[in-house]
């Protein structure tokens, strides 16, 4: 590893800290170095806040001040050119004179996207891209799909028997995975902008879909009720997070709205004739939702498969437990590769790409 490689992979090690509180922003880390010696770093920690280069160079003790305009800026993604939240961080660098700034990846924001390269460059900077770029994008791979592809990053998960049952016939609730997945997934779900269910599965498990086995801001919740007929009385519509219904005749949303939402229920309305999976795409891309976390059924996920609108699979599978008759999991059309696998007691957890 180059020492460049070395300074980005604590950019990187950094921005990770910014994880669930930055979304819609990416996760940004950032250092500053002069002479082989860190002397300032920082991450963006919560969105609508100071970004990783205003925390970084805040951080450098008085003594060291003075240093700043012989050191080198070390930053995951390009430093912004505009006015958003915050002021531009390029306006920032170029303030504190730091004469070279290497950055990991470029910004696809279309308000950025290349302009904080070039206006460190017009002021006499020396810039390098590309220092660990493929590790800066999987670090925003949310960040960049929904940039990019103009959609949620979209993550299918469920939990199966060991023979790939993921629910009885009878409709009774099957408790499948330890406790202690239990608590991983409830981490999935913070980490992530929305969660979906289908009907049937917010009829038969009454599911509140909220990370109360973790920490910090709940998901928004997704939920296909095509008539308005499940009742208010269910735990998804309880306001401990927002809620949004998609169906086929009320619509309490406009394409417009940020994403800001209060615990309340809100309407989306949907097509008849269109593919429901895309349609449900296209509103969270509309409402700035930047990733989904599908946890069922197995008609909705495999809706998803279907149409090759996924990018992972996550299979929770209890080793232990095969049960007779019941409904089968999803199953995968074209090839899918297992990209990791680890366990958790009786619990093998697959990630497939």
């Amino acid at each position: 590893m180059t020492t460049d490689e070395l300074y980005m992979q604590r950019c990187i090690q950094l921005a990770k800290s910014g994880a669930g509180n930055v979304a819609p922003n990416p996760m940004v880390g950032a250092v500053l170095v002069y002479k082989e010696k860190i002397i300032g770093e920082g991450y963006h920690q919560k969105y609508g806040e100071a970004h990783a280069e205003v925390n970084c160079i805040a951080s450098v003790k008085i003594k060291d001040r003075q240093l700043i305009e012989r050191s080198t800026l070390y930053v995951s993604l390009e430093p912004c050119a505009h006015f958003g939240k915050t002021p531009p961080c390029s306006n920032l660098i170029i303030r504190h004179k730091i004469p070279k700034v290497v950055i990991g990846s470029r910004d696809p924001f279309k308000e950025v996207n290349g302009r904080g390269i070039e206006k460190l460059k017009a002021a006499g900077i020396e810039v390098i891209t590309g220092i660990l770029g493929d590790a800066c994008k999987d670090l925003n791979k949310r960040f960049f799909t929904f940039h990019t592809k103009q959609r949620p990053y979209i993550i299918l998960k469920w939990a199966q028997t060991a023979n790939k049952k993921i629910a009885t016939n009878d409709n009774k609730r099957l408790i499948i995975s330890n406790n202690i997945t239990n608590r991983l997934v409830h981490k999935w779900r913070f980490e992530e902008a929305s969660i979906l269910v289908g009907t049937n599965t917010a009829t038969a498990d009454d599911p509140s879909l909220t990370n109360r086995l973790w920490t910090g801001k709940n998901p928004v919740r997704l939920i296909i009720d095509k008539n308005i007929r499940l009742p208010l009385s269910l735990k998804i519509f309880n306001r401990e997070s927002p809620t949004i219904v998609f169906n086929y005749e009320k619509q309490t949303l406009e394409p417009g709205d940020t994403g800001n939402f209060t615990n309340q229920v809100y309407y989306f309305k949907i097509e008849k004739d269109k593919s429901l999976v895309r349609q449900i795409a296209n509103a969270c891309y509309q409402l700035n939702l930047q990733s989904i976390l599908i946890e069922g059924g197995a008609k909705l996920l495999q809706s998803f498969i279907d149409e090759k609108l996924f990018d992972e699979i996550r299979i929770i599978t209890n080793k232990d437990l095969i049960i007779g008759e019941g409904l089968a999991a999803p199953l995968s059309s074209g090839s899918l590769k297992q990209s990791e696998y680890f366990a958790i007691r009786n619990d093998n957890i697959y990630f497939i790409l």
